[in-house]
């Protein structure tokens, strides 16, 4: 997934979400916490994998993944576009208002925008950029 989009939360707590993105997702997708301090969307497709592959893993691994499946929602599209974003998860990333929609590969994050606007300023840098190229061996 790819893009970065600016979009607000109604007053119910439903987000937009973009066409290309809805697209991406499709009309059922997850949407639970992530290692940031943000949300990550998954597709059916790309979320049934990784309940594969913690079913495969040791029971202690399984256990270290609870956060990951107990903070997660399925999140259906209405008519309009817009998912209901639990409150919960909300309060737990800081979603209040203004939203930051980034495509992060295969799943999409939601960042609260104030949070998100000096990550987005460091990894612009061209520099930084260099790094990563080198590092990933782009």
């Amino acid at each position: 997934m790819t893009g970065t989009y600016q979009h607000s939360i109604d007053a119910k707590g439903r987000l937009f979400i973009p066409v290309r993105l809805r697209e991406e997702l499709g009309e059922v997708f997850y949407v639970t916490i992530s290692m940031e301090k943000c949300l990550s969307g998954y597709s059916l497709e790309s979320w049934g994998k990784r309940e594969e592959k913690v079913r495969a893993m040791p029971k202690e691994q399984q256990i270290a993944a609870r956060p990951f499946f107990s903070n997660a929602t399925r999140c259906d599209l209405d008519g309009q576009g817009r998912i209901l974003l639990p409150k919960v998860l909300r309060d737990l990333v800081g979603l209040e208002s203004n939203v930051t929609i980034v495509g992060a590969g295969e799943c999409v994050e939601f960042w609260d925008s104030e949070t998100y606007a000096p990550i987005y300023e460091a990894e612009k840098k061209p520099e930084n950029i260099a790094r990563i190229f080198t590092e990933l061996g782009l």
